[in-house]
């Protein structure tokens, strides 16, 4: 594979709506860095109440008749989307890295994560099957449907994208809903060329909107009363905001919060894999990943070995230009979180956790600009302190050691934060036990990373997740529908009379 070309568009951001390209008019726009280099790439625009009013408008307007069709037909059209992502894939990742910052290679996984969905969701005719029971009394039939909620919305992160946005609008549209994406503002611009690539493959215009802004384009999609259901991954106090406010104005909320991912190596464990897991897992796409494993949770004598192991990685990573195919790990995505990920550095060290790599200061030759800071790994943590309790969302690893299973488990189950745990052993009996009785929504057991694939649905516990469904999958569908019941009979099984029981089966 030769070098990848990178994104190198200076166009401003703006939105889509009403199925065209429409210029920031409120006046307020925001820079888009590359984070590399750390110069500002673009411009993207921040939308008024009256362009989220304008966005919702046109959905409304076109929802009816897109809803309306065959699931089908409305499969074909993601079919189509589906071969023009597969045809255009490095295109989206070059954007990704150019505007985020993880290395070309990740962000090829994460479109390629995003296209799972898509496929997921061309199985529509299958996954809107009702149910039907003939004969539920005598002369009547009962059966299910399910019904698009109407205009929907999705407000996603910055550190996917791509893949976060298809996880939501793909089940949304082929379950007859229109949709409007609220990107995240620091890399907006696969939001656009993905909304092209819908128009190209068939979409009606108006089903697929743009909205680019910051709280206040969110607060005017949370506050509409025709948008009827939100989705949203970012951080737990955000995402709590997201659902109080969603569903104080009568709206399905789905809002993804917040995560302090452990991974337990247990004594027994295969100690090579255990650290190539830690390794990748906490400095792949610079730990901004609501999976990414922030915590190693050492049990028993095996703490030393690790610890050193890890250190000597950690070390030598290869953080360099992102567009680089051998790069390991690139920049932060912006100035001001680099800050914030140095400052928990700080404090870690001020608590008295043990730094054994520090990587802030770090600069890559050439791209002395760029907002890099290297991997750090902190020993000897405790549960009091802020490295711990806190995401930091950057490349640090904490390591906290306990005795033995049971301590392992009871520090996960107390902690707030219940998204991903993993757990690196050789006994069976062990991983059962912990698969079981760990208070988490995603486990891997020696998998680092357990991000389900795309029919099994994605969700936390704890703080977090807010709202009752996971992400696609079946729930997915389920929470972009609203399920009807329908009870029939026909006059000839009809008796004489008028009934004033409570119906019950004859």
């Amino acid at each position: 594979m030769g070098a990848p070309e990178a994104f190198t568009a200076t166009a401003d951001v703006g939105h889509y709506i009403a199925g065209r390209v429409v210029p920031g008019a409120s006046g307020r726009q925001q820079a888009v860095y590359h984070p590399a280099s750390g110069r500002v790439a673009r411009q993207v625009a921040l939308a008024s109440a009256d362009e989220v009013n304008a966005a919702v408008a046109a959905a409304v307007a076109a929802q009816p008749a897109w809803g309306e069709l065959p699931p089908l037909r409305r499969a074909r059209v993601m079919f189509k989307f589906l071969e023009l992502l597969n045809q255009h894939k490095d295109t989206l990742a070059a954007m990704i890295t150019a505007e985020h910052g993880k290395v070309f290679t990740d962000a090829q996984g994460e479109v390629a994560r995003g296209i799972d969905i898509v496929e997921f969701a061309c199985g529509a005719p299958q996954l809107l099957k009702g149910d039907f029971t003939d004969q539920v009394s005598t002369g009547i039939d009962n059966h299910t449907l399910r019904q698009p909620l109407g205009v929907v919305a999705g407000i996603t992160p910055f550190n996917f994208p791509c893949m976060v946005p298809l996880w939501m609008f793909p089940l949304a549209l082929v379950t007859g809903n229109a949709f409007i994406l609220k990107p995240s503002e620091r890399d907006p611009s696969c939001s656009l060329f993905m909304a092209d690539l819908l128009k190209q493959a068939g979409l009606p215009d108006g089903i697929f909107n743009v909205i680019q802004g910051d709280k206040l384009a969110v607060d005017a999609l949370l506050t509409h009363p025709d948008v009827k259901a939100v989705s949203f991954v970012g951080s737990t106090p955000i995402a709590n905001y997201i659902y109080e406010t969603g569903a104080r104005h009568g709206k399905r909320v789905q809002a993804l919060g917040g995560a302090k991912n452990h991974l337990v190596v247990m004594p027994d464990a295969d100690v090579e894999q255990a650290v190539d897991a830690l390794v990748g897992a906490a400095y792949g796409s610079a730990g901004e990943r609501c999976m990414a494993i922030s915590v190693a949770v050492l049990v028993g004598d095996v703490g030393d070995t690790i610890v050193e192991k890890v250190a000597a990685r950690a070390r030598t990573l290869k953080v360099k230009d992102p567009m680089s195919l051998d790069a390991e790990m690139g920049p932060i995505v912006t100035a001001e979180a680099k800050a914030r990920i140095e400052g928990y550095i700080a404090t870690g060290v001020e608590e008295g956790a043990k730094l054994v790599v520090d990587g802030r200061n770090f600069q890559v030759p050439g791209l002395e600009g760029g907002f890099f800071t290297g991997g750090s790994l902190f020993d000897h943590a405790t549960p009091e302190m802020r490295i711990y309790k806190e995401e930091i969302f950057g490349p640090v690893l904490t390591c906290v050691r306990v005795p033995d299973f049971a301590a392992a488990l009871k520090l996960i189950n107390e902690h707030e934060f219940g998204n991903g745990v993993s757990i690196y052993t050789t006994d069976g009996g062990v991983a059962r036990e912990f698969s079981r009785r760990v208070q988490v929504g995603m486990v891997g057991v020696n998998v680092p990373i357990p991000v389900p694939m795309a029919w099994h649905g994605f969700g936390g516990w704890k703080k977090s997740l807010f709202g009752d469904m996971h992400a696609y999958g079946e729930e997915g569908v389920r929470f972009y529908t609203k399920q009807k019941s329908v009870m029939q009979r026909w006059p000839e099984s009809i008796a004489k009379g008028a009934e004033f029981n409570f119906p019950v089966s004859k």
